[in-house]
């Protein structure tokens, strides 16, 4: 028969299905990923459409019945980000970051930290200021270097991740797994890393996203290493990356 049972919830993508229903790709806490169904949601008369637009946090009333589909029954929103949503930098700078959730974590299975930096990270964006390339953004950057930290794939920076040298690291090769000395670039199909940019990496990761800052190069290198290590490591790309 099924039950019902309520958790809070971030709408990581939503999508037309039929003629008054959407499909939503969910990140819950209790759950992790969770797909579920909002049926006559698109209707005029729908008593809650409203309230499950993209990367709303919301308290959902979700029925798991035999189908993979859950079915929402109920939606009470937590934060809108209806800031995020009506600008056109923080929407994109949102839509990387629920997609980089949606892709590296992909089972239905709790992931506390990931939910709980996922929906500080909104509400950051709800009072940022996103200027030029989204996919520069540095605290979009950082968001995802963290997210990296906790799906288990964030690079070796600290020392050379091809032969374990410490000290000058001047590259960075995501088949070899993270920084790379000057020797072993060349031999590990790698490329070469600005002056600081390895330093603005490692502070990126380190401290809250509300610091996040980078120069021009260092936002380009740290976006190449996001984009190298999903492809390498987790065996995808991020379309928001390319559509921004």
């Amino acid at each position: 028969m099924g039950r019902s049972y309520e958790t809070e919830s971030v709408v990581l993508r939503s999508m037309r299905f039929s003629e008054a229903d959407r499909i939503l790709h969910l990140f819950t806490l209790e759950r992790g990923r969770v797909n579920a169904i909002a049926k006559g949601v698109r209707k005029t008369s729908s008593r809650f459409g409203a309230r499950l637009e993209p990367l709303t946090h919301a308290s959902l009333m979700l029925h798991e019945g035999r189908g993979e589909l859950h079915t929402v029954s109920g939606a009470d929103i937590l934060h809108s980000h209806d800031a995020t949503r009506a600008d056109g930098g923080r929407v994109a700078v949102g839509q990387i970051a629920a997609e980089a959730v949606l892709k590296l974590f992909v089972e239905p299975e709790p992931a506390p930290r990931a939910f709980a930096g996922l929906c500080r990270f909104l509400d950051l964006l709800d009072r940022r200021t996103v200027s030029g390339d989204p996919t520069l953004d540095a605290a979009g950057l950082g968001f995802q270097l963290k997210l990296l930290l906790l799906s288990g794939y964030l690079p070796h920076l600290d020392s050379c991740a091809s032969c374990g040298a410490h000290g000058a690291l001047s590259g960075f090769s995501a088949a070899a797994g993270g920084a790379v000395c000057e020797g072993c670039l060349g031999r590990t199909a790698g490329f070469r890393l600005g002056a600081g940019s390895l330093a603005a990496l490692e502070a990126l990761i380190e401290r809250p996203l509300e610091e996040a800052e980078l120069d021009t190069r260092a936002a380009r290198d740290a976006l190449r290493v996001v984009e190298t290590t999903y492809e390498h490591h987790g065996g995808f790309r991020l379309r928001t990356l390319h559509a921004s």
